[in-house]
């Protein structure tokens, strides 16, 4: 399983319009086979600020992912509203073992 953590910081004008582009999203994403969970969140002391969590079953699911109309009409909605570029960090899990899963 790789999980990716997307940080984004957007412009305070921006918050709803990315909650509600993102929510779109995650709900249309968690239906691809190769998604095993998208969460959304928040950062409590800073409401621009959010980090999205993503685990994906195999290593091609983010590639097959950035494919989907979806993604791309959120990608091309959420860019304007951001004051620098997302950017991601890649994990992997140590536990528990995806066999286990």
């Amino acid at each position: 399983m790789l999980v990716v953590h997307v940080h984004v910081h957007l412009k305070p004008d921006g918050v709803e319009a990315f909650k509600e582009a993102t929510l779109d999203n995650a709900l249309q994403s968690v239906r691809e086979p190769g998604i095993a969970r998208f969460d959304i969140l928040q950062q409590a002391d800073d409401p621009t600020r959010f980090v999205l969590v993503e685990a994906y079953r195999t290593a091609d699911a983010p590639a097959r992912h950035k494919e989907t109309a979806h993604y791309a009409k959120w990608r091309d909605t959420v860019a304007p509203l951001m004051i620098e570029p997302r950017h991601s960090v890649k994990l992997a899990r140590v536990f528990p073992p995806d066999a286990a899963e």
